[in-house]
């Protein structure tokens, strides 16, 4: 019989699986930042203004709608007293996590020396600012919504973006969706949509899956039919794709109506692989990655940090 493994580094897997696993059977989408207390759908940030990534991102954005949390900063207990802060008291911490790998020197079984890749996952501690007294007023600014977004005028800026992934995109129908095999994105004309944000969440959902092709990312999650757990792994890197795009854009983000379906499927990929929404997000951070890359000046936030290295 094998021994179930009780290393640190499966006991934060279990506990983070579980949290979402949680929140999906009650049927919450865990890595929404929705318009209201926690304001508009931006990274989280640490205490020196770089955005958290991956499944970070998930994570920091769950205990902040969870605890009303409006400050997009977070950081440990000593970077807050570094800057003249104190935690209050009574105030709990979020696990946030850390992977890396360490090279090492092993010799084979024919007695060459050879590197060995051994990743290894832990977890820190961090508070949200707003747990935190006696900080520079910097620390201070509220998550805001982005000026000037209107119902039905398209938003010039998020065009560009995706125009210059140089996508082909077919307008007209009424389904959204991306065929690998003919290698093109169909869109329902933008009047179809209720919304700007909403024509453009549906387009960065596609245009994650489009990052999949060969000539691309060449991501194989294993699909081979509609609805298998291949499917549903892949789904699962679109949706979470899609949402840290629309943060990268401060975009308003609303549930495709057709999301709810797939909530069976997510559920039944997490409760069999632990591991299945760290590998997720680490997918769902290089297709956005891949297409800030496509951008004339490429974004300076699009690196993977080396906390999603380890867990793909």
């Amino acid at each position: 019989m094998t021994k179930p493994d009780t290393t640190p580094r499966a006991d934060i897997y279990v506990r983070i699986t579980a949290r979402i696993i949680e929140q999906l059977e009650a049927g919450t989408r865990p890595w929404m930042q929705p318009w209201g207390a926690c304001g508009s759908p931006v990274r989280p940030l640490r205490h020196n203004g770089v955005a958290y990534r991956g499944i970070n991102t998930v994570l920091l954005w769950m205990e902040a709608a969870e605890k009303g949390y409006q400050s997009p900063f977070w950081m440990t207990y000593k970077q807050a007293h570094e800057l003249g802060g104190q935690v209050r008291k009574g105030e709990r911490s979020t696990l946030v996590i850390y992977a890396n790998a360490i090279e090492r020197k092993e010799e084979d079984e024919q007695g060459e020396e050879v590197e060995r890749r051994i990743p290894y996952l832990k977890g820190y501690s961090v508070f949200n600012t707003d747990q935190i007294e006696g900080l520079p007023a910097d620390y201070s600014a509220k998550a805001k919504a982005p000026d000037g977004l209107q119902a039905k005028a398209r938003i010039p800026r998020v065009d560009a973006f995706y125009g210059n992934l140089g996508a082909d995109i077919c307008e007209g129908g009424n389904q959204a969706y991306y065929r690998i095999d003919a290698d093109f994105i169909a869109m329902p004309v933008f009047e179809a949509f209720v919304s700007a944000e909403a024509h453009a969440a549906t387009l960065g959902h596609e245009c994650i899956h489009w990052t999949r092709h060969e000539t691309r990312l060449n991501r194989d999650l294993g699909r081979k039919a509609w609805g298998d757990e291949g499917y549903a792994r892949e789904e699962l890197v679109a949706e979470l794709g899609s949402v840290f795009l629309a943060a990268d854009l401060g975009l308003a983000i609303e549930p495709r109506d057709d999301h709810a379906a797939y909530i069976s499927g997510w559920l039944k990929v997490l409760k069999n692989d632990r591991r299945a929404i760290f590998q997720a997000a680490s997918h769902a951070e290089r297709a956005v990655a891949f297409l800030h890359s496509l951008q004339p000046v490429a974004s300076t936030q699009t690196e993977v940090d080396e906390e999603n290295r380890a867990a793909a």
